[in-house]
């Protein structure tokens, strides 16, 4: 008698036990990853605390899943960006002066000569990118992008250029995607560059092509590019989308904002970038009108080590605290950043094979 009490008791405590974590996991819809790449510490704590805290259904500070919008800049941000400098600036440079310099100016590949480490990524310099591709249909240069991307650069050992994304972002995008996350990649770099480079990389099957905002050229129907506009002539079956050479606007500072706006139409709660050219991004999502919880996230190149990082992370943490933006040191919060077998090469720019 007395061995049933007790079996009837334990079999109360356990049904009980098991209910209170059936309430437990009710409550928060969070799923948990190994964070294999990043180190523990302030900025991994900050951004599983916050992702906790949304997904939460019981938090006062819990985010409906498709108010879970989540804006990443790429260059810098997700992928390298110091080979020697960004992914399609080096692809202008290889198409001028490499793979077809017959099919453009003499001014571009004059420019394209001229290019060296610590250029600004000015839209001057954009619309010159746009030129290059004139001619191009859409599909054409996607496929051009791709190919690019298998040439090795000579900043790093063992380094293709499409091997580019910083293995601890690709861990988070993943992460807030399985928490229910929409992500967006906002991009200084050409929308149809910047869809070939995402569609090809380790983050392809969290982001789709139509969350994709980057920088825009001109395109046209094929045979109709000297048309005043596009309202005077209709696509037909059969028809190509060309790129005509002229440029509409470039995707940095106060568009990223414009953008993310007219594109999808309500803040983000998350944003990363690693720059100047995102703060109007990063101001637009933690802005006290949000009607939710918000944070950004700032990397700072200081890692020499494995990357060609040349920040100060004492004065740029500083500047980026001062702004309420969270900074992320490539350094010590990254316990790796690319795939085994890459490594830094001794010389990042070399001026005989740029010339």
């Amino acid at each position: 008698m007395k061995v049933q009490k007790t079996l009837r008791s334990l079999t109360v405590f356990i049904l009980l036990f098991a209910l209170v974590l059936s309430i437990v996991s009710c409550g928060s819809s969070q799923k948990q990853h190994p964070f294999q790449y990043w180190n523990e510490g302030e900025v991994l704590d900050s951004l599983k605390t916050f992702v906790e805290n949304v997904t939460d259904s019981g938090s006062e500070d819990y985010i409906p899943e498709k108010d879970r919008i989540a804006v990443f800049d790429m260059d810098g941000t997700l992928a390298c960006e110091t080979y020697y400098t960004y992914y399609d600036t080096m692809m202008f440079i290889e198409y001028c002066l490499v793979d077809h310099p017959e099919k453009v100016s003499d001014e571009l590949r004059e420019l394209a000569a001229s290019i060296r480490p610590g250029y600004l990524a000015d839209e001057n310099l954009a619309k010159n990118f746009a030129k290059a591709y004139a001619g191009m249909t859409v599909r054409e240069f996607y496929d051009y992008v791709v190919s690019f991307g298998q040439k090795k650069t000579q900043s790093f050992n063992n380094m293709r250029y499409i091997d580019n994304f910083y293995l601890p972002m690709v861990e988070l995008v993943h992460y807030l995607y399985d928490n229910g996350f929409t992500i967006y990649v906002i991009s200084g770099t050409e929308r149809t560059t910047t869809r070939a480079i995402v569609a090809n990389s380790p983050i392809r099957d969290y982001v789709t092509p139509n969350h994709i905002i980057g920088t825009d050229f001109e395109v046209k129907v094929k045979g109709h590019e000297e048309e005043a506009s596009n309202m005077n002539f209709k696509y037909e079956t059969g028809d190509d989308l060309v790129l005509t050479g002229g440029f509409i606007q470039k995707n940095l500072n106060a568009n990223k904002a414009i953008y993310v706006e007219r594109e999808i139409g309500q803040r983000p709660v998350l944003a990363f970038g690693n720059s100047g050219s995102d703060t109007s991004m990063m101001y637009y999502t933690i802005d006290s009108r949000n009607p939710y919880p918000a944070q950004a996230y700032m990397i700072v190149a200081d890692d020499d080590t494995r990357e060609w990082g040349t920040q100060d992370w004492e004065a740029k943490s500083a500047d980026y605290r001062a702004k309420q933006f969270i900074p992320v040191s490539m350094k010590n919060d990254f316990a790796q950043i690319y795939p085994e077998g890459i490594t830094k090469a001794d010389l990042q720019y070399n001026p005989t094979a740029a010339s």
